[in-house]
């Protein structure tokens, strides 16, 4: 992200580089390529599900290290015990990430997809996945706050570890069978949902964390912030852009094949994605946090760990299994849900410096 205006500025969006301010246009494009590439390239799934690590996609963990080490090298981690004593934004994303998430997506599968219980289980997974990874660009592309995104994610990571099989059992097994509706018994395992967290957060931000120490030893902050973040910058839309491309690729036949089943999972999956981002606004609003701050916060709510919940659902059900399609669809319709409610949080950027 180039964009450095501050709130005040005249008009945001159009002070966006020429990569930024089209970034639909290649998000789309992308999409459109990697749902082509799978369908009309014999082989192309099989060869990309085989190189694993465990059940997560070597290549899509190279485009997500790509795409956050850029924006982790952009974090000034001194200024990170500002954010931990903010305990209002700690509690706030704690509320909206671990309880508030979880029971929306409950809630909204057993609604709107009561006859379809694969594509009901998948979703209560990808609601239990909270995002540690993807959001780290969504945030920054929407100038939120870096240093309270870092923290975030880190906390959301270890409460990942801790109570996504907790929450699975609780929204699978025990609250559906006090409600008299149809249970599902699932197990996690707690060393796969740590190899995602160490894979697609811990790399990344240890690479961050070790390139502004050794940057600015070296050079100096003016240095590193002035010459070696810009050069940088890119890599992190390259990573996302190449990261789309192999997702829908490994998915494009599945998707294609099926357009009915995409379009009945995708109702409450955007549903979803409209409450927790609206919902997290309003509370950071009604909170008095700052523009940066509740960007983050609703950014932090509303995305969710796709590479996890795809791998658990592959994992315990199977690749061709109703609940590892729901956990596909996710990334279809988040991506470009978030893209578009990032330009929707750099209008309200310019309104929030605006008197009451």
């Amino acid at each position: 992200m180039t964009e450095t205006a501050t709130p005040a500025d005249a008009d945001v969006l159009h002070r966006l580089s020429f990569l930024d301010r089209f970034l639909p246009v290649w998000i789309i494009a992308a999409m459109a390529a990697g749902l082509g590439l799978g369908s009309v390239v014999p082989g192309l799934q099989g060869v990309l599900e085989a190189v694993k690590i465990g059940q997560v996609s070597l290549p899509i963990a190279l485009g997500l290290l790509l795409m956050m080490y850029p924006v982790l090298a952009k974090v000034r981690y001194d200024k990170l015990d500002t954010v931990t004593r903010d305990t209002r934004t700690m509690v706030l994303s704690l509320v909206l990430n671990w309880v508030i998430g979880p029971a929306l997506m409950f809630a909204l599968a057993w609604l709107l997809l009561p006859d379809l219980p694969e594509y009901r289980t998948g979703l209560i997974i990808v609601g239990l996945a909270r995002c540690i990874a993807m959001v780290i660009i969504w945030n920054d592309l929407a100038c939120g706050d870096r240093e309270a995104a870092a923290v975030l994610v880190a906390l959301n990571s270890v409460f990942q570890v801790i109570m996504f099989g907790v929450l699975g059992w609780f929204y699978l097994d025990l609250l559906p069978g006090w409600l008299g509706l149809d249970t599902a018994s699932v197990s996690f395992s707690p060393w796969e949902i740590a190899l995602s967290v160490v894979i697609f957060l811990g790399i990344p931000l240890a690479a961050g964390y070790l390139s502004r120490r050794i940057g600015e030893a070296r050079k100096g902050r003016a240095w590193y912030e002035g010459k070696f973040l810009p050069k940088i910058g890119p890599v992190a839309l390259y990573g996302l852009l190449f990261t789309i491309v192999v997702l829908f690729a490994l998915q494009g036949e599945t998707i294609t094949s099926r357009p009915l089943d995409v379009a009945r999972i995708a109702l409450p999956l955007l549903a979803y994605f409209a409450i927790m981002w609206g919902g997290g606004y309003a509370l950071g609003k009604a909170s008095g946090l700052p523009y940066a701050r509740t960007t983050t916060l609703a950014f932090t709510a509303a995305g969710n760990n796709f590479e996890l919940a795809i791998a658990v659902a592959i994992g315990v059900f199977g690749v061709t299994s109703g609940q590892a399609l729901a956990g596909v669809v996710g990334p279809l319709i988040e991506v470009p849900v978030l893209v578009g409610l990032v330009y929707v949080s750099l209008w309200l950027r310019k309104r929030w410096a605006r008197p009451e």
